[in-house]
């Protein structure tokens, strides 16, 4: 009975003591909060200035003597550091400012969430300065007036037949909108620091080594420069790989690659310079054995430029390793110092005579009549080629209409054909009574000719 009556005591005094605590703390956080009515939190910085457990009446002081002392440190990305001095910028505290929308906020009753949270808070009319002196301060500073050095994206460098890539700059150059726009803000929020770095200040490079688009500049570069074109020009050759190709490569500001084609062009045409042979002098041994030199005409290896051009840099996109002939626009019988072969015409003007061979075999000769050189209608001198033969054609020119039987045009409206009209050939007749330019044979020769020859066959003409 006795230990039940203790039992009994000692949960009354608990629970009257219990309620005491309770009513203690609770009268304790109410006047805790009473305290708060006219007081800042705990850990409470406005606009950068530490007001904690300030009267309100005493923040405006604070604060007021924080911007006499005031100056923002402007950190740089090489670590130099500058400052900015609130006098001179005529910094001062706005009395016509808005605090009190903090003080509401903190309602007195929730300020234990105080004691373990930050309360930062932002006016934005605490403050005032002179834009314009700070407009100079800000364009006075070092970072703005000082060697500026470029930002750089990666840029990729040829070496040994592949390519490396070279580091980012990041440079030290500012922009300036960014800057004011920062420092106005650090300003403003009452900081004390501005990193230029972090607050994205400085202009950088698009492109760096960690960039996704990097690596795949870089493996079609190396792309590029694999292909390797060997070009056939009869027993020689010409090759094209890594170490010209290397030259023609340019990245732009995107890492594109670029394949200059100023460049590939060049090329091409060098390839025509020292490879086309239309128009070139050439000695030829005469059928009278006279070595006589002809140049001129049309007859000749020529490299189509424009079209080998596209085509030598889709090689070149597709890194293929081959041998091909370039594209001709025209091409002669056979490569090599000699590409007439031993299938030609040949048309010796002074002695007014004409041979054919064919596959170095005589087939047909006789005199002729070509143009008259006393009325301005010489025949070209030149090598040339059949453009074509046909049987029975009318020949129609200035003042004049003819029925020939046989017909092979070797240089536009110049051909060979026969001249019914005509009772003889050879000697000067065609210095006195020449062609328009044509080359005029009997019509036994004509016939002769025109059964052997074929399209394309070189047709020689020159004088001794």
């Amino acid at each position: 009975m006795l230990n039940i009556k203790i039992e009994k005591l000692f949960r009354k005094d608990f629970k009257r003591n219990s309620i005491i605590l309770i009513a203690s703390i609770v009268l304790i956080y109410l006047f805790i909060s009473l305290y708060f009515v006219n007081h800042c939190f705990f850990n409470t910085v406005i606009n950068g200035v530490d007001v904690s457990l300030k009267a309100h009446d005493d923040v405006d002081h604070i604060i007021t003597s924080y911007i006499k002392n005031y100056k923002l440190q402007l950190i740089g990305r090489n670590g130099e550091i500058e400052e900015i001095i609130g006098r001179d910028i005529e910094m001062q505290y706005n009395e016509k400012n808005s605090i009190d929308k903090i003080y509401q906020i903190q309602n007195s009753f929730r300020w234990a969430s105080s004691l373990s949270k930050k309360q930062r808070y932002h006016v934005n009319n605490l403050f005032l300065y002179n834009k314009d002196k700070l407009e100079i301060k800000i364009n006075e500073l070092n970072c703005l007036n000082k060697n500026i050095i470029e930002p750089k994206n990666v840029s990729f460098k040829y070496s040994d037949g592949s390519y490396e890539v070279i580091e980012e700059v990041y440079g030290n150059k500012i922009y300036k909108d960014k800057l004011y726009e920062a420092v106005e803000a650090s300003i403003l929020k009452g900081k004390s620091k501005l990193d230029l770095n972090q607050n994205h200040c400085y202009e950088n490079p698009r492109y760096t080594l960690s960039s996704n688009k990097t690596p795949e500049t870089k493996n079609l570069l190396n792309k590029y420069v694999s292909a390797k074109i060997t070009y056939i020009f009869g027993s020689e050759n010409e090759i094209l790989d890594a170490n010209t190709i290397n030259q023609w490569l340019d990245v732009d500001e995107n890492l594109e690659v670029i394949i200059n084609q100023k460049s590939v062009k060049e090329y091409v045409q060098g390839l025509s310079e020292k490879y086309d042979t239309v128009g070139i002098a050439r000695k030829i041994k005469t059928s009278t054995n006279k070595v006589v030199e002809v140049k001129g005409g049309f007859y000749g290896w020529r490299i189509n430029c424009a079209d080998e051009t596209k085509a030598l840099t889709e090689n070149i996109r597709l890194g293929e390793i081959l041998e091909k002939e370039p594209i001709y626009t025209q091409k002669a019988i056979i490569r090599g110092k000699d590409d007439i072969g031993n299938t030609y015409v040949e048309i010796n003007i002074t002695r007014q005579h004409l041979w054919f061979y064919k596959d170095g075999k005589l087939i047909a000769q006789g005199a002729i009549v070509t143009g008259n050189p006393n009325r301005g209608n010489s025949t070209e001198l030149g090598i040339y080629m059949l453009n074509y033969k046909q049987k029975g054609s009318t020949l129609v020119g200035p003042n004049y209409e003819a029925e020939v039987t046989y017909w092979m045009p070797f240089n536009g409206n110049i051909g060979i054909h026969d001249a019914s009209w005509r009772y003889s050939f050879g000697r000067d007749i065609y210095k006195r009574n020449g062609t328009h330019g044509c080359v005029n044979v009997s019509l036994y020769l004509a016939k002769k000719i025109f059964d052997n020859i074929e399209d394309g066959t070189p047709v020689i003409c020159y004088e001794e």
